[in-house]
């Protein structure tokens, strides 16, 4: 028995529900550090891993990194030869609040996509806040999408018309906006990966909208405070929390009758579930193809713990899986 004091505790009506394996993980590394929104912020806790747990990257072809204005892009190619046409490409958008993560986060996510659907991998390092707020993070997104679609078929061998993005969290939610800012770009993306992904920054707790606020304001890691605490740092403005290039579940229903099919994972003990659900389901409503994929048992940041958990390795295959189907189609 440790006499370190508990600073982020399993309560027990979550725990009643938590999958074993991530409890047993929580006690081990988690239970006796400090919540991250309590303590005094400085960027150099971007060097510490945003989520514990990771698995290592996958071998592939080439990795190469590229300036864009404001941020880096790293690329990620198979290895073997193209198929024709050029490689089908995933600009992916890693998660942390819009306030961790940087280039080296999701090597491992990003690489498993690469090796496992056959595809060339974009990730993008975009701008965080709190020192770069809203709208920096969504600048950034569109040009690595243009720049994607325009340098790389060149620079890259990709096919522009094989374009998929996807993303963890606030990246999932970077991603969401891109499908609505490139019909206006006039390019054509084919599919959408959102795991865990922010798609209304007005959610709160006791919000009727998403029972997941509420039903999970105990959960373990994403605690209510600090996803406010991310939204705060990225846009602090209440204000700008209404707008579609903030929150994507208020574009127009034309952009999403023009969204591309989805695919959607939720966990079920994360209080963003909900308001993950009810994105595909508009998309559903818009007549787009979105498959939801609820993970029981889980809390938020399992995508990016398939080192140490069987519901971790379990998304990412799966999330593999939808990719390659979608980028290679019968």
């Amino acid at each position: 028995m440790s006499d370190r004091p508990v600073l982020q505790p399993i309560h027990p009506e979550i725990e009643a529900k938590l999958l074993d394996e991530y409890a047993a993980f929580h006690r081990e590394h988690l239970m006796h550090a400090p919540p991250l929104h309590e303590i005094p912020w400085t960027p150099e806790i971007r060097q510490q891993p945003a989520v514990l747990g990771g698995s290592e990257p996958l071998q592939v072809g080439k990795v190469q990194d590229f300036p864009l204005s404001h941020c880096m892009i790293r690329t990620f190619t198979p290895e073997g030869e193209p198929p024709e046409g050029g490689w089908p490409v995933f600009i992916f958008f890693h998660g942390g609040g819009w306030t961790l993560g940087r280039i080296d986060t999701e090597n491992a996510f990003s690489s498993n996509m690469c090796k496992r659907a056959n595809c060339v991998v974009v990730s993008v390092d975009y701008r965080l806040g709190p020192e770069q707020k809203y709208p920096a993070a969504v600048e950034d997104a569109v040009e690595a999408l243009q720049w994607t679609h325009s340098k790389g078929p060149e620079v890259l061998g990709i096919n522009p018309s094989r374009i998929a993005v996807g993303g963890s969290s606030s990246g999932g939610n970077l991603a969401a906006i891109i499908t609505h800012k490139a019909v206006d770009l006039g390019i054509p993306i084919v599919f959408q990966l959102l795991v865990v992904p922010v798609t209304d920054n007005t959610a709160k707790v006791g919000d009727e909208r998403y029972p997941s606020w509420t039903e999970n304001a105990r959960t373990v890691s994403l605690v209510p405070d600090k996803m406010l605490w991310f939204r705060k740092n990225y846009s602090p403005d209440p204000s700008d929390w209404t707008k579609w290039d903030n929150s994507p579940i208020f574009a127009p229903d034309e952009l999403f009758k023009k969204s591309p099919p989805a695919w959607i994972a939720v966990a079920e003990l994360d209080i963003l579930r909900d308001e993950g659900i009810a994105y595909g389901e508009k998309l559903k409503k818009a007549g787009v193809n979105a498959e939801i994929k609820v993970y029981k048992g889980a809390p938020h940041p399992i995508m990016a713990m398939d080192g140490a958990l069987q519901v971790g390795k379990e998304l990412v295959s799966d999330a593999a899986a939808a990719l390659k189907k979608a980028l290679y189609p019968a």
